[in-house]
């Protein structure tokens, strides 16, 4: 087995694929294997009785968003009764930030990479506060996830019908060479999000409906966040099944358990305990209150943007922690247990170096260097929100038993 010739066939579909936003629908209308009593969550597989507080009031809320349950108690009996089933996102070609929760009602960006044909999927970003990927599910929640359902999905539906489709690989490169790094800070993204589907909502919406919408995702740093997540799941799952290759296809956490994929295991979830983020809390909290990492969006550094870019952002240290010159280290970090340099995510400030890009589960064991992530931290408590940001890495003993799963299936 050749298994740089492997990696190589891997990393260059990656960085190959040219993932295009196409449009917004209902996910039981595109996402493979869902239906109606099927909720999608972030991370490795769990079941009820072991997620954490954020996961579980996700789904709460979600029951209650699709119309199954009144209230927590009725949603609660349902999924105890087996009436709710579970699976990862990353398992139906859909990531999603934090809970992740995509239940069958809700709008999702469709990605379609043009490159290799697959899509992928993501829900849209509510915004910050108390929102439904913390595990909010008060009214005021609800009320949000209807409106973003019924006006801003229906108007983003109608104006990515009017385009052939935003370039999400070209968005993400520009972005980067204003100062994001795809992960935590998006904010020269998202308004460059904005500045290409603004016609297009103009002519579709009213004039009071398209303010409206213009200004909610206008307002959000983070509106380009999940169809980034989406954009760099298609690049992962074009590297996703090359016979022989080792690198890592997708890094989720579903607030209890940490897991990993690789390209050559198909099949397969290597896991651990997910670990608390280490960085700067919001006033009031420390990591007393914290509920260990959770969420898809470390699919960003899985395709060499997020905390593998940190380089391009120095800025993101005023978010979560440390200083530029920590921000550089990150990603030169990051190259010691990586195959290439990203062909289209270069940096400024490294003499526009291509991005660290495909983690070799080989070099992250013999290193002991495991990938860095950035990320928000949720409370333990479902519905209280975001509580600070900072760093995380996987734990390495996810790595040690992927090799020595591909050491059996390939080596033996």
């Amino acid at each position: 087995m050749d298994i740089d010739a492997s990696n190589k066939t891997a990393v260059e579909k990656m960085m190959s694929a040219r993932p295009m936003l196409k449009g917004v629908a209902v996910a039981r209308d595109v996402i493979p294997g869902m239906k109606n009593n099927l909720f999608l969550h972030a991370g490795p597989p769990i079941e009820w009785k072991r997620m954490s507080g954020p996961l579980r009031g996700a789904i709460i809320g979600a029951a209650i968003f699709e119309g199954l349950a009144k209230d927590e108690k009725s949603a609660t009996a349902m999924v105890e009764r087996g009436e709710i089933e579970f699976a990862p996102c990353h398992e139906h070609n859909t990531v999603g930030p934090m809970a992740g929760v995509t239940s069958p009602s809700m709008k999702v960006y469709v990605v379609e990479n043009v490159t290799h044909g697959n899509k992928a999927y993501s829900n849209l970003n509510e915004g910050y506060g108390k929102v439904l990927r913390y595990g909010a599910y008060s009214e005021d929640v609800l009320k949000r996830l209807r409106w973003m359902n019924d006006v801003l999905g229906v108007v983003l539906t109608d104006a990515l019908a009017q385009s052939d489709g935003i370039d999400m690989r070209t968005l993400i490169a520009e972005a980067m060479h204003m100062g994001d790094e795809g992960h935590n800070r998006n904010k020269a993204g998202s308004i460059l999000f904005l500045k290409l589907l603004a016609p297009s909502i103009v002519k579709v919406a009213k004039t009071d409906v398209a303010s409206e919408v213009l200004k909610f995702i206008g307002d959000n740093a983070l509106s380009v966040l999940n169809p980034v997540m989406a954009t760099c799941k298609a690049m992962t799952d074009a590297a996703h099944g090359v016979d022989g290759s080792t690198l890592v296809t997708a890094m989720a956490r579903n607030g209890t358990d940490f897991g990993i994929r690789v390209s050559g295991l198909v099949g397969k979830w290597f896991t651990a305990p997910a670990e608390i983020p280490k960085g700067l809390w919001f006033p009031g909290y420390s990591d007393a209150d914290a509920n260990p990492d959770i969420g898809d969006s470390a699919i960003t550094e899985t395709a060499g943007i997020g905390g593998f870019a940190m380089a391009a952002a120095p800025a993101i240290v005023t978010f979560i922690g440390g200083t530029p010159k920590d921000a550089m280290n990150a990603t030169l970090e990051m190259y010691e247990i990586t195959t290439a340099e990203h062909t289209t995510f270069t940096i400024p400030s490294l003499g526009f170096r291509g991005t660290p890009t495909g983690i070799d589960i080989r070099k992250v064991v013999e290193l002991g260097i495991t990938p860095l992530i950035n990320t928000g931290v949720a409370h333990k408590n479902a519905g209280v929100g975001q509580i600070g940001a900072g760093l995380v890495r996987p734990p390495m003993k996810i790595f040690e038993a992927a090799l020595e799963a591909y050491a059996e299936k390939y080596l033996s």
